[in-house]
């Protein structure tokens, strides 16, 4: 009867009514972590939301048929550059959710140091903000090499008790609750020391120009209910959980209460997040398309320009 209550709650705080124009937006989104973000919305109005495979988003893009995207933030920008989206960013939701693991006891970032480490998404923005983050904390390993994602380093986590590797939220803690003897360390500490911010730009919602165009109502009033619905994430983590459980984002409450804090959710307007999308993506421009956005990437609502 509680959860039953709980989700009503949620129903009646976040479904989307009717806007005066009488539009219901389409959103794309990954699963994971990025899904996480917005889990709150899609609850209450499942048929607006359509979740597909990471790989799938540059398609998302290029099709064009939903109103907003959540994507990683150099693809969007390397699409746009390259003219091949028009989808401009709304607003920051995800800061990083990459750590460093191992079952070395009392695991440390100075372990690292001369040692083989193990890394996932070779020439992607997430190693090379891995590497990045080593590097301006003075740690050297002796070898580094790479698997193809989160879930093949959360494999070798569990195998091998002597490796380190970057894996991500929720795979870790997926990981985590197999085997305590895992300890990790958020690469956003290494970051924030490099940088001085809160994490790096990682992914962010994109919106529809033609969306703005011809509803501009219907995107203020869903730009304001998806900062709610990530505020959620940490101001009401029990109904977050449960919405996650719900769309089976995440496998159950348990991975979902101890993951969610861990994976940076945050909501920060795109034209407030500006610095630190260009600061990210002076650690590899090439990921961003070979320079920072232009202006006209980053959506700013008409009544601030």
């Amino acid at each position: 009867m509680k959860r039953i209550l709980s989700v009503l709650f949620i129903l009646m705080l976040l479904a989307l009514p009717a806007t005066a124009e009488n539009y219901q937006v389409k959103v794309s989104s990954p699963n994971g972590a990025p899904g996480i973000a917005l889990a709150a919305l899609a609850v209450s109005a499942p048929e607006q939301y359509t979740y597909v495979a990471a790989e799938a988003i540059t398609a998302e893009f290029a099709g064009a048929k939903a109103d907003f995207i959540i994507a990683p933030i150099n693809a969007g920008a390397k699409l746009f550059k390259a003219g091949k989206s028009g989808y401009q960013l709304a607003a920051v939701v995800t800061w990083g959710n990459l750590y460093f693991a191992s079952q070395k006891a009392d695991f440390k970032p100075e372990d690292m140091n001369g040692a083989d480490i193990t890394l996932f998404g070779e020439n992607t923005i997430n190693a090379s903000i891995a590497l990045y983050t080593l590097k301006q904390n003075g740690i050297e390993p002796k070898s580094v090499s790479y698997l193809a994602g989160a879930a093949n380093t959360q494999s070798l986590l569990l195998t091998d008790e002597n490796a380190i590797v970057l894996t991500a939220e929720p795979a870790l803690t997926a990981a985590s609750m197999k085997n305590d003897r895992i300890t990790s360390y958020a690469l956003n500490d290494l970051y924030k020391k490099a940088t001085g911010f809160d994490g790096y730009a990682q992914a962010g919602l994109f919106v529809n120009p033609e969306t703005v165009k011809n509803h501009p109502e219907a995107v203020a009033e869903y730009l304001d209910r998806a900062k709610k619905a990530v505020a959620l994430c940490e101001n009401d983590l029990d109904s977050v959980v449960k919405s996650v459980v719900a769309l089976e984002i995440l496998p159950n409450a348990k991975v979902a209460e101890r993951a969610i804090p861990r994976c940076a959710l945050r909501y920060v307007s795109a034209a407030d997040a500006r610095e630190q999308v260009e600061r990210t993506a002076q650690v590899d421009i090439a990921q961003f398309g070979g320079e920072l956005p232009a202006d006209g990437f980053y959506y700013v609502p008409s009544e601030a320009k």
